[in-house]
């Protein structure tokens, strides 16, 4: 005969498989006696929301803020004001926004039996229930389409980049995210391919310099997110996420490498290109706020707060006005000369 705790326990894993709505409180009390730890748990389900805000929310366009990275070879070649470049490179990040909010659709379909278990990702539309995943990959090969005709008129060499980036983001979802390092390898290559895109949508090469410290500061910021995540929630993290676990010494030398190589990497790029204007090498004062600014964004990590970089850049006053104020410098140098 099954007891009260024994009901109570099967009803409650009904609709947690569900993956409908929110948690109750009922169901946490269940799941923290399977051992299973819970965080943030709502006393009441959400509001359902409509399905084209699901759709929307579930494109992730706060992650967009990634791809203006497609704008970076060009101004930093100083021939972003030119018209052409300018509109090639505005219709390189639409381009680019598509495609890669169709691989979040993907990725949500294939990760929502863990998404389910994780503290914040259990919000996302796929894994509570608000979209289904039929209409999620629907919605992803829409994406996938016009991304592509978008990316069609900017010829070939943008079209095969952005090739490589659907490829490496399908790998990292199927395999990669489960072999330790080059699961990082892969998230930091999502940087340097928009990148590369905008200097192939451009038709501005990208100088060596320029590449060395993409690689590093893609890794610099990667390695960062991992260590961000296993100071502040390593034992939920491991039990709700099909990712590897690191060690932390691991990610903090990661990490300190390549900053070091990222801020190595910009000051001898500046002092090889100075960008005089005046007597005033710009490039080179542009040192100053790069480096302040690394050195918020560390401190950002070493307090936990660095897992969500977009987000850290949107509350972080501080760390707005450094960009800012280096943004301005370096283009001082390359747009006065």
């Amino acid at each position: 005969m099954r007891g009260p705790l024994d009901v109570e326990r099967q009803a409650c894993g009904r609709a947690f498989s569900s993956g409908r709505g929110g948690r109750s409180v009922e169901e946490a009390r269940v799941r923290q006696l399977q051992d299973v730890a819970i965080v943030e748990v709502p006393d009441a389900v959400p509001r359902r929301r409509s399905t084209p805000s699901s759709i929307l929310r579930a494109m992730r366009p706060l992650q967009w803020s990634k791809n203006v990275l497609v704008f970076a070879a060009a101004g930093a070649a100083g021939v972003l004001g030119e018209p052409s470049i300018l509109w090639r490179a505005s219709l390189a990040f639409v381009a680019f926004s598509l495609i890669a909010s169709a691989t979040y659709l993907v990725n949500d379909v294939l990760d929502a039996s863990f998404d389910r278990l994780h503290p914040l990702k259990r919000l996302r539309p796929v894994a509570c229930g608000e979209l289904s995943a039929r209409t999620a990959l629907v919605v992803s090969g829409v994406l996938f389409a016009l991304g592509a005709a978008a990316s069609g008129v900017l010829g070939l060499r943008f079209v095969v980049v952005v090739a490589a980036y659907i490829a490496m983001s399908v790998t990292y979802s199927l395999r990669l995210k489960r072999v330790a390092v080059m699961e990082m390898a892969a998230v930091a290559s999502g940087f340097v391919l928009r990148a590369v895109a905008g200097s192939a949508a451009t038709g501005v090469p990208p100088s060596a310099w320029f590449l060395i410290l993409a690689c590093s500061g893609a890794m610099f910021v990667v390695a960062g997110k991992r260590l961000a995540d296993a100071r502040t929630s390593r034992t939920e993290e491991d039990r709700t996420s099909d990712r590897p676990p690191y060690p932390v010494e691991f990610l903090r030398g990661a990490w300190v490498l390549a900053g070091g190589v990222t801020v190595t990497a910009y000051c001898l790029w500046a002092f090889a290109v100075p960008h005089t204007v005046d007597g005033i090498a710009w490039s080179q004062v542009s040192i100053v706020p790069f480096a302040i600014a690394i050195f918020r964004y560390a401190y950002a990590i070493e307090l936990g707060g660095a897992g969500a970089p977009e987000r850290l850049f949107l509350r972080d006053r501080v760390l707005e006005c450094l960009t800012v104020a280096w943004i301005v410098v370096y283009a001082l140098g390359v747009y006065l000369r």
